[in-house]
């Protein structure tokens, strides 16, 4: 797998909660010759299968989520913007910040600031609220109003670069890298014979309310899924018990949303394989698809494989390729291992 071109082509695509068919037909696009069939659901999601040939095989889903977080227009004052946040925005971030409003064409802004010579030392201090915070796109309140309606979104500008020798920079890392390491297991397992039926979707609206997941694992019924997502990276000021470290493998979940069966088999298998792997304990919700998707229909197990990344909701999110690949053959290991008898298929 070429991470670089995957991660600087998904990236750079602008996909918010709810407004991400740019990054959905690309997605499509890089699934189409690893897969059987290639389908895109009524909330936008895309879903690839992968078919083992067997009759009434079980289902096993693999998610990623290709939205990212953002901003959308509410309102105009003398040509500024006023806009509210699309998912778990901090308000740190913000202040002379670059944008991109997804008009047609896309309009650059800035998110507005005071700099420092007229601020008190209150005001530097502390970050202010986004209803306080405005975009400046250079255009009069007519202009804005005619080429910039209410409702309009934003994501952060930017993309994907090298940072280093091993580690990748940009937005939407969160979770563009996940569904990159899906796309990696299947080229893993392209020519390799599969006991049960696999699908890999990229699912939309994650960063909001997990809509896109929900609504695919309801149509697609399966028995497992494993949900590949981002968690939080050591960084020099980030509590060490609560991070992970960067190119120290991928991080498997284990609490309540987290099948002990699907989490004992992942951790098994990096053994048998070697490869380097962390544990975060997941006392209530994990915080992604794996979720709301353990209580579709009457219940799928799950596991969650998290991928770690430092600076998470910024424009400059960090992962570590090491991390990606070994993600992907550990993942890819699970797909393979799923085994069958000739009188059904046994779980991990």
């Amino acid at each position: 797998m070429d991470y670089k071109s995957v991660l600087e082509k998904l990236c750079a695509l602008p996909g918010p909660s709810g407004f991400e068919e740019p990054v959905v037909q690309t997605a499509a696009k890089l699934l189409k010759p690893l897969t059987d069939e290639v389908i895109i659901t009524r909330m936008g999601s895309v879903v690839g299968v992968r078919r083992c040939g067997r009759e009434n095989a079980p289902r096993l889903l693999l998610d990623a989520h290709l939205d990212e977080i953002g901003l959308i227009v509410t309102s105009r004052e003398e040509g500024f913007l006023r806009f509210a946040a699309l998912g778990g925005v901090d308000p740190r971030m913000l202040p002379d910040r670059e944008v991109v409003l997804l008009t047609e064409p896309p309009i650059y802004g800035v998110v507005a600031c005071l700099p420092p010579h007229v601020q008190n030392s209150e005001d530097m201090e502390k970050s202010q609220p986004i209803k306080e915070l405005c975009i400046d796109v250079g255009l009069s309140q007519e202009e804005a109003g005619r080429r910039i309606p209410s409702g309009t979104p934003a994501v952060y500008r930017g993309g994907c670069a090298p940072l280093g020798e091993d580690l990748f920079c940009g937005k939407a890392l969160d979770d563009r890298a996940g569904f990159a390491v899906l796309l990696d297991v299947l080229e893993r397992v392209k020519d390799k014979p599969l006991n049960l039926d696999l699908y890999v979707l990229g699912s939309t609206q994650e960063e909001t309310h997990s809509t896109g997941a929900v609504t695919a694992a309801y149509e697609i019924a399966p028995r497992m899924c494993v949900a590949v997502d981002v968690t939080h990276g050591n960084s020099p000021d980030a509590p060490k018990h609560e991070t992970f470290q960067l190119g120290g493998g991928p991080v498997i979940g284990v609490g309540p949303n987290c099948a002990a069966s699907m989490s004992g088999c992942l951790k098994a298998l990096a053994k048998q394989k070697e490869i380097p792997v962390q544990i975060e304990v997941m006392a209530g919700h994990s915080g992604t698809n794996a979720w709301p998707i353990q209580i579709s229909r009457e219940g799928v197990a799950t596991a969650v494989l998290s991928i770690p990344e430092r600076y998470m909701h910024t424009p400059v999110e960090v992962v570590s390729k090491k991390d990606l690949e070994a993600t992907a053959e550990l993942l890819a290991a699970y797909v393979e291992d799923c085994g069958t008898q000739d009188e059904g298929v046994e779980l991990c």
